[in-house]
């Protein structure tokens, strides 16, 4: 395991390889974090208005890994508050993402036809300065009441197109086995559920909450899938990499979803250095999501364009496990869309020319179309219904011309 230094250093290792310790200690106010980092007089400034208005919390783990001296550390950017969290930038709001208002029991965000999302508690370990949910992560510091989880759990019983539950938060893993494992039976218990997923950053803020334990207990719900969020290698610590070994050997397939974050991944190297050395961790990189529309990010964010440039350097130049999804979160509620380089040059009738990581191009000859019957029933939505022949065109309700025909 790492060294621990500065302030650290004389806790005991029964402690800080305690979770429950590490949870109890998290550094949440400034005078706390001077005695870790040499903040410097701006950054103090900046940091005491906005705990006027959010909250910080950071692991001791996550702190020894910050550089004292380097305000632009990537460690130090994710934890301490900067007063460019105070500045709203256009077009961002409390919930750029419109998860409440898909919120049809407490907790549950039903967007997507067969899957649901499940915030089970209001607390994490660490409250990244890049959350997407701060206007409701850390406001209790609690998990759901008994009524709300029976309520959301009335939901996802009462509609069997969801086949597919991800556990949220907050971090679901700042609940301790039996409470988290009591939400597991319940899932499990329901006949359409047929996946259930944990997301969560604490092989990432405080890895010694994945003990032999949690694992024994979690693999009697497979199939059970587990998302953690590394942005950055010096994250992948030899603690880090225990917590994925124990989970990864409990058979929990694990996958990775970071934040293109200005300053602290929007370099090529390192975003190479990161998705190669999470494959060496048994981790999948999933998904890289442009950074959301949420209060105070605007410093934080980079052009879409520079996803796409990160994706052109790692497609073809590294293995194609370790190449995650460019992912724009769609403002509003439209949920992930995919954004990649264009590889499709042109298509014609039986042919199509496409260029590889190289700048090859090259030509594909299409097998001649086959006629298929339109799947009228059950047919899938969106381009996909078009596809299908479900109907002929997509169109915004609120076309002036749709509202003429009304009138």
């Amino acid at each position: 395991m790492g060294e621990r230094s500065g302030p650290f250093a004389s806790v005991p290792r029964g402690q800080w390889d305690d979770w429950r310790w590490q949870l109890a200690n998290r550094l949440t106010d400034l005078e706390t974090v001077s005695r870790v980092v040499n903040l410097t007089p701006d950054e103090a400034a900046g940091a005491r208005q906005v705990l006027g208005r959010l909250r910080m919390a950071i692991t001791p783990y996550y702190a020894s890994l910050m550089d004292p001296d380097d305000p632009a550390c990537p460690i130090r950017r994710q934890a301490i508050p900067t007063a460019h969290e105070l500045t709203l930038s256009p077009g961002e709001t409390a919930d750029p993402l419109a998860e409440d208002e898909d919120a049809p029991a407490p907790g549950v965000t039903h967007r997507y036809p067969d899957r649901v999302l499940l915030l089970v508690t209001d607390q994490c370990s660490m409250y990244c300065r890049h959350c997407t949910r701060r206007r409701w992560t850390g406001v209790h510091d609690s998990p759901r009441s008994e009524a709300e989880l029976a309520e959301a759990m009335a939901y996802i019983e009462g509609h069997p197109a969801i086949r597919d539950v991800l556990i949220s938060g907050g971090d679901p893993f700042t609940l301790g086995d039996d409470r988290l494992e009591a939400i597991l039976k319940r899932l499990k218990a329901i006949p359409h559920v047929e996946i259930i997923r944990l997301g969560t950053r604490a092989p990432v803020v405080f890895p010694q909450r994945i003990t032999p334990a949690l694992c024994q207990m979690l693999r009697r719900y497979h199939p059970l899938y587990v998302n953690t969020h590394f942005n950055h290698p010096r994250e992948l610590t030899a603690e880090a990499a225990a917590a994925c070994a124990l989970l990864a050997d409990a058979g929990i397939p694990l996958g990775n979803q970071s934040v293109l974050l200005r300053g602290v991944n929007d370099d090529l190297q390192i975003m190479r250095r990161l998705v190669t050395g999470l494959l060496k961790l048994r981790v999948r990189p999933y998904y890289i999501y442009q950074c959301d529309l949420s209060y105070g990010l605007g410093h934080f964010r980079t052009p879409v364009a520079r996803g796409i440039e990160l994706i052109e350097g790692l497609r073809g130049h590294i293995s194609g496990l370790a190449v995650p999804t460019f992912v724009v979160d769609a403002p509003g509620g439209g949920g992930k869309i995919p954004v990649m380089p264009h590889y499709l040059i042109a298509q014609g009738e039986g042919r199509v020319i496409l260029r590889n990581f190289e700048g090859v191009i090259c030509a594909y000859d299409d097998p001649p179309a086959v006629a298929r019957p339109r799947q009228m029933s059950d047919a899938p939505v969106g381009v996909a219904g078009l596809l299908a022949g479900a109907a002929l065109a997509l169109e915004p309700e609120a076309l002036p011309r749709k509202r003429r025909r009304r009138q």
